[in-house]
């Protein structure tokens, strides 16, 4: 899978979880750390989504744009 639709789902379960009140940062950092997808609610098919990913690709792309900027 490509960066840009990795970073489009990835910000999918973050709008996803903003609209259900619920801590995207919190819950994304959560199951990055731990590999739990329990972090991420199930809301709006959030969990289904980020569990799609590769947890270390999500990594890997969000220190790069860390680091450019």
């Amino acid at each position: 899978m490509d960066n840009k639709k990795i970073k489009t789902i990835l910000q999918e379960v973050y709008t996803s979880l903003e609209k259900g009140n619920y801590d995207p940062v919190s819950q994304i950092v959560g199951y990055l750390n731990s590999g739990d997808p329990g972090y991420v609610s199930s809301y709006q098919g959030a969990r289904e989504k980020i569990i799609s990913l590769n947890r270390y690709a999500i990594i890997e792309i969000m220190l790069k744009e860390f680091l450019q900027k």
